[in-house]
């Protein structure tokens, strides 16, 4: 995933937008002020309203650009991979990282603060949803995940349940529960649709990318 320094200096509106989203993971949509991202971008405020005519805008465009970067990310991993199986896991690893970050009330802020932020959002996440079923149609062709699974339908539970974990819940109080509950679901995912040979690499590559 591209790191601040990689951004060209001159890039004054991918840096907002960084600094933005940094901000946003760490403490949420709410607190977060148009003050607070200015100073994180290392511009003036005047600068700032340049590019932006309010914090609106810059929640509903740093959401679809940061979507935009986690997709890119994960179709790299994707094609990258000997097999579905090991894809899945690499791309665990990848966004273990990113919860490692994130406020777990960050979604439901943006929904109730920032509705047009969230329905982007939420448009967005059909190239996710798109993602995962070409991972499980591979694997279900691969021999590696059972052959009577509905694609398409798991696909999208698997996407809503990694959103409903970000939440307010019963399950999920702070970054580490985070982590935690989404490796369980994970978990539970995978030992549902794999046959006894996926689940042998599944073993192998957790072994691999996830110690």
């Amino acid at each position: 995933m591209m790191t601040e320094e990689q951004i060209k200096p001159l890039d004054v509106r991918a840096k907002i937008l960084f600094s933005a989203i940094a901000l946003f993971k760490q403490y949420g949509f709410k607190s977060v002020t148009m003050d607070d991202i200015a100073r994180r971008s290392g511009i003036s405020k005047k600068t700032l309203y340049q590019h932006f005519d309010n914090k609106t805008k810059i929640v509903t465009d740093a959401m679809e650009w940061y979507k935009d970067m986690l997709c890119d990310e994960c179709d790299t991993l994707q094609a990258g991979a000997a097999n579905a199986v090991e894809a899945f896991v690499k791309i665990k690893a990848s966004f273990d990282n990113v919860y490692k970050e994130v406020n777990p009330l960050a979604i439901f802020e943006l929904q109730r603060f920032y509705p047009e932020g969230y329905e982007q959002f939420r448009k967005n996440m059909e190239r996710d949803v798109a993602s995962v079923k070409a991972n499980l149609d591979a694997g279900v062709e691969e021999g590696n995940y059972r052959a009577d699974i509905n694609t398409e339908i798991l696909a999208r539970f698997h996407i809503e349940s990694m959103l409903m974990i970000m939440m307010p819940n019963m399950i999920v109080q702070d970054r580490f529960d985070l982590r935690l509950v989404n490796s369980e679901i994970l978990e539970h995912f995978m030992y549902g649709i794999m046959t006894p040979k996926g689940e042998k690499l599944y073993r192998k590559y957790k072994e691999q990318y996830l110690k």
